[in-house]
């Protein structure tokens, strides 16, 4: 395959058009249905759809119908041929495949979460790697020390070893240059989109459907992430029942011990009927999504730390009041569209619980300033943004 390269570069104030092969490390892409996924996904298909002079390459240890790709001809999908490669694929992934790169005709690699393979530096391709937090380092007490050693050794090599590295928030910047001491000049901040499918507003007739497949009240307020200490769901019914609000709490998110925590002191508080797990009542299907922020009354993401809160930027989207933490990104990602409050004050939290489901011309303002602060965050930006980086590699 010839070296690829359409877009201007100058050279000794000679300009050159050229376009580019471009790799990608699209694991999650292919197996991972929620964030890191979602970015994989939005990004490549912005990316193709933007600039369709390039041609772009999916290196997958295997193959799935998570992303189909058949409607793009300048995307290509490589996985790994060789008895070896396919038997243990995950070395294929990490390492093997870095001479594959230059084989093939590769011009640049994306390590689209937080790795990029190694050897990478040596093997004369360009390449940049998008971090998304290092949240492991900040609170390596909720990780298992092994995933801890792991998630570190690869972070730092890639934020080393990468060409260019892309942080998806300022947050996020800040602590690669005090973790890993990576110098703030080889960083760009290019923040992330959310999935097109918020971007349209559904009818009230279709939000009353959904609602009813899920058995949801037509007035609750929401809940979206891991169950998980850092996400401090614990603060948020404590809130809510602090707050006096009739209105009842649907969580969407999986967790295991801070979940059976969660729920015990819900039990004990005699809750059970005022908070709903929506997982448990079956998979939502992924274009389900924007129905369920849309028929909410507001979104409760009091999370203690996040590199960048995809679920506020869809609840932006779709119109949905936000109620969030100070510090960390997310002024960044809500800016003057949220209300935000102490994530560690339960009397925080209550008030703004009691505001937002009592004040309508206040949540109708936060409605406006978040379909006008959204528009930040277009996929088109995000891959505009992106491509400027790979651009400044050649």
């Amino acid at each position: 395959m010839s070296r690829a390269t359409l877009f201007q570069v100058s050279r000794n104030g000679n300009f050159h058009t050229f376009y580019m092969n471009i790799a990608f490390d699209a694991k999650r892409a292919f197996q991972n249905n929620t964030g890191l996924g979602n970015y994989s996904r939005t990004l490549i298909r912005s990316l193709a759809a933007d600039f369709p002079q390039h041609q772009y390459f999916l290196f997958a240890p295997k193959p799935t119908t998570m992303f189909p790709v058949s409607a793009f001809s300048n995307i290509h999908t490589v996985l790994p041929t060789r008895f070896l490669h396919r038997k243990l694929r995950a070395l294929w992934r990490s390492k093997w495949v870095t001479p594959e790169l230059a084989q093939r005709g590769m011009d640049l690699y994306h390590g689209l979460s937080h790795e990029v393979p190694f050897g990478i530096h040596n093997s004369g391709v360009k390449s940049v790697v998008t971090m998304h937090d290092l949240i492991f380092e900040r609170f390596p007490g909720q990780y298992n020390p092994i995933d801890v050693f792991t998630y570190r050794r690869k972070a730092r090599y890639a934020a080393h070893a990468a060409d260019r590295v892309i942080a998806i928030s300022e947050q996020t910047k800040a602590d690669l240059v005090q973790f890993y001491n990576v110098h703030p000049g080889k960083i760009t901040v290019c923040y992330q989109s959310c999935d097109p499918s918020f971007e349209g507003l559904h009818t009230a007739s279709s939000i009353a459907a959904f609602r009813a497949a899920y058995h949801l009240p037509e007035k609750y307020l929401l809940s979206v992430g891991s169950v998980i200490e850092r996400k401090n769901l614990l603060a948020v019914v404590q809130a809510l029942r602090q707050s006096g609000a009739a209105l009842p709490l649907v969580v969407l998110g999986n967790g295991d011990g801070y979940m059976k925590k969660v729920k015990a002191w819900i039990a004990r508080e005699g809750m059970e009927k005022q908070v709903i797990w929506l997982n448990e009542q079956g998979r939502m299907k992924g274009e389900e999504l924007p129905l369920l922020y849309q028929g909410a009354t507001a979104l409760l993401y009091v999370s203690l730390f996040e590199g960048f809160g995809i679920p506020i930027l869809e609840a932006l989207w779709s119109g949905t009041p936000v109620i969030t933490s100070q510090g960390s990104c997310f002024a960044e990602t809500a800016g003057n569209a949220a209300l935000y409050v102490d994530p560690l004050s339960v009397e925080a939290i209550a008030g703004a619980i009691r505001t937002i489901t009592t004040d309508e011309a206040l949540a109708a303002d936060l409605r406006e300033k978040g379909f006008i602060h959204a528009r930040h965050f277009t996929p088109e930006k995000c891959a505009a943004a992106v491509m400027e980086v790979y651009r400044s590699l050649f």
